[in-house]
C-alpha cells in the first residue's frame, strides 16, 4: 500500500514561509499531478516528502509511517535525467534497485526494451538521445523498491514534440506497472492528459486552492487534447491560476 498523507505542512526559510498549514493525500496507484505558479514551493514540497528537509510543523506520512527527514522512502526523478556517466545505461537503470539489494538485471532490460532502449544497454549516457534519457531514469524509478515515485517536471527541457511522445509513453509503462505518482509541472495540459487528479498551489506561502478530478477514460490518446471538453478542462484551471496570480 502507498497511500501519502500529508498534514498541515509548513516550512520557512530566513523566516520567509515557503509553504503555509499544507495538506493533501495521494491514494495507492493514484497518478496526481501539482501545477502551480514558479517558486510557489514546489520543489520545497518534494524535498520534504524526500526526507531532504524537515517540515518547521506538520507531518508526511506513507503507508501510515511519519517519514519526516526520512531519506530513502521515496523514489525521486528530478528535471534531469541525472544519469551517472561512467555507467553504462543498464547500471543507471539498475543503480536504486542496486542500493536497495534488490537487482533484477532480467527486468531492467525487459523494461528497456518496452521502452525502445533495446540494445543501449552497455551504451553510456552521453550515447543517448534527451528522450532516451528521460525513459531510462523513469525505469530506473520503477525498478527502485519505493511505492512512491516524485516526478519533477521530467519533460520540460524536451521538445515538443519528443515531450507529447514522452507524455504517451510514461501512461504507457505506467499502466503496465502501477505505482503512486506525485507529478510537479508548469504545463496544464500535460497535467490534464497524464492525471487522475490535478491539485493547483497558490503562490507563497504555498496552500491548495483549488482540486480537479480528471476523468478522462485511460488509456488515453493524444487526440484527446484537441477535444472542446479536454480545451474546456484547461480553461477552468487556467482561469483558477490567473485568479490567485
Amino acid at each position: 500500500m502507498a497511500e501519502l498523507v500529508i498534514e498541515q505542512l509548513t516550512k520557512s526559510f530566513d523566516g520567509a514561509e515557503v509553504l503555509k498549514e499544507l495538506s493533501l493525500q495521494i491514494q495507492e496507484e493514484e497518478f496526481v499531478a501539482v501545477l502551480g505558479p514558479s517558486g510557489s514551493g514546489k520543489s520545497t514540497l518534494f524535498h520534504l516528502i524526500g526526507g531532504l528537509y524537515e517540515p518547521d510543523t506538520g507531518a508526511i506520512r506513507l503507508s501510515g509511517e511519519n517519514i519526516n527527514g526520512q531519506k530513502g522512502s521515496v523514489s525521486y526523478m528530478p528535471q534531469s535525467p541525472s544519469l551517472l556517466p561512467w555507467r553504462t545505461v543498464l547500471d543507471n537503470v539498475l543503480l536504486g534497485a542496486e542500493i536497495a539489494g534488490r537487482k533484477d538485471q532480467q527486468a531492467a532490460v525487459q523494461m528497456m526494451e518496452k521502452a525502445g532502449l533495446s540494445g543501449y544497454e552497455q551504451s553510456y549516457p552521453y550515447q543517448l538521445s534527451g528522450g532516451m534519457k528521460q525513459r531510462a531514469a523513469f525505469i530506473r524509478s520503477l525498478l527502485s523498491p519505493q511505492p512512491l515515485i516524485l516526478l519533477d517536471e521530467p519533460f520540460s527541457a524536451l521538445d515538443e514534440f519528443t515531450r507529447s511522445e514522452m507524455q504517451k509513453w510514461l501512461l504507457d509503462i505506467w499502466h503496465q506497472n502501477k505505482r503512486s505518482i506525485l507529478f510537479v509541472t508548469h504545463n496544464i495540459e500535460e497535467a490534464v492528459f497524464l492525471a487522475d487528479r490535478i491539485l493547483v498551489l497558490s503562490e507563497k506561502p504555498a496552500n491548495v486552492i483549488a482540486e480537479f478530478q480528471v476523468d478522462f477514460p485511460r488509456p488515453r490518446e493524444a487526440s484527446i487534447t484537441l477535444t472542446e471538453e479536454f480545451l474546456r478542462f484547461k480553461r477552468d484551471i487556467y482561469k483558477v491560476l490567473k485568479k490567485h496570480e
